[in-house]
């Protein structure tokens, strides 16, 4: 399988030739020294191309959020442009073909979005494709039938594959939101994320997210309060716990301690979040801060899965939010 993989992507113009796996992910690895987005950078990559070399596939938890991040740190770019042409050629075999079902079609679409946000600034037709068949898939409720695998808060529910539909709409640039191609299905989104109430803190923080580009999903007293709530939950340390946004229990049935140590992903997440919505909230620095102390040697940030202690792939999605949250409050500080 890699072997044929390999042997594809060589013939490709776009290929990163010698990209190191990290070593599996353990809560004891020791914090680095020093804080540094080029080796975030050299772990996302790993994580990102290697997944995407082995699985043949796009997924929510590490190469979705690696191309949504990796363009924002400045150093080699040709991993994450090996799975653009990788989620491009998929797109193109759909004309003839049948995607994967109706999560893969919007993590490709969601996944599109972002690097054409983050590079050109402006919709490329792989992308214009993507959101096309992705309006396509989406039942008449205005939701997708979404991997319900119990590996939360991603592949967990339908709320949350439309809430990330909706943020990759918003992110989309040249106006995507406001186009002829995006009205019927948008019209139907909105009216499923206006009527469906968010399950838990997480996804309240996607629909603020995704409120802050598409009108008509949050009032502005509903924003208000979802960032108080999301500053509530910020921990002593300036962090914030995965397990604290959301009621979640593991596949042995026990549940997640939501007073659990401050992680990447809830970190990175909330800050990001915390950045768009609110860019002078004091509790942005706090995270900020906390981000630049608990990296680890490998690049990435530890974050525990909700589910097993397998893998913890949720820590490859935690860096690519830490990086995204890095990043935003860079650009804050260099604007001013």
């Amino acid at each position: 399988m890699r072997t044929f993989a390999l042997v594809l992507l060589l013939a490709s113009p776009v290929f990163a030739a010698d990209v190191p796996q990290p070593k599996p992910t353990k809560a004891d690895e020791p914090i680095a020294k020093e804080f540094s987005l080029a080796k975030a950078g050299e772990y996302l990559d790993g994580v990102g191309v290697n997944w995407t070399r082995d699985r043949q596939c796009v997924t929510c938890h590490t190469n979705l959020p690696y191309v949504m991040a990796r363009p924002l740190v400045k150093t080699d770019d040709a991993g994450w442009k090996e799975v653009r042409a990788f989620l491009e050629k998929d797109v193109a075999g759909w004309k003839t073909g049948k995607p994967r079902g109706d999560a893969y079609v919007v993590a490709t679409a969601t996944g599109l979005a972002f690097l054409d946000a983050n590079t050109t600034g402006k919709l490329s037709e792989s992308t214009k494709a993507a959101f096309a068949k992705m309006w396509q898939t989406q039942q008449k409720g205005g939701y997708w039938n979404w991997l319900k695998c119990d590996w939360p808060p991603m592949e967990h529910d339908d709320y949350y594959g439309a809430v990330l539909a909706a943020v990759a709409v918003g992110v989309a640039p040249g106006d995507y939101a406001k186009s002829a191609d995006a009205k019927e299905g948008l019209a139907k989104l909105t009216g499923y994320l206006t009527k469906t109430p968010a399950p838990d803190l997480h996804h309240r923080a996607m629909l603020l997210w995704a409120s802050l580009k598409i009108d008509g999903l949050l009032s502005a007293d509903q924003k208000r309060a979802t960032i108080a709530e999301l500053a509530k939950a910020q921990q002593s340390d300036g962090g914030w716990s995965l397990a604290s946004l959301g009621t979640y229990s593991r596949k042995d049935k026990s549940k997640n301690d939501p007073k659990s140590a401050s992680d990447g992903y809830g970190t990175g997440f909330v800050a990001y979040v915390l950045r768009q919505a609110e860019p002078n909230h004091p509790a942005i620095a706090k995270g900020i801060a906390w981000l630049k102390s608990n990296q680890r040697e490998s690049g990435r940030w530890f974050t525990r899965s909700l589910s097993n202690d397998k893998a913890h792939y949720i820590a490859n999605a935690g860096t690519a939010f830490a990086v995204l949250a890095i990043q935003s409050a860079s650009e804050k500080s260099a604007s001013k």
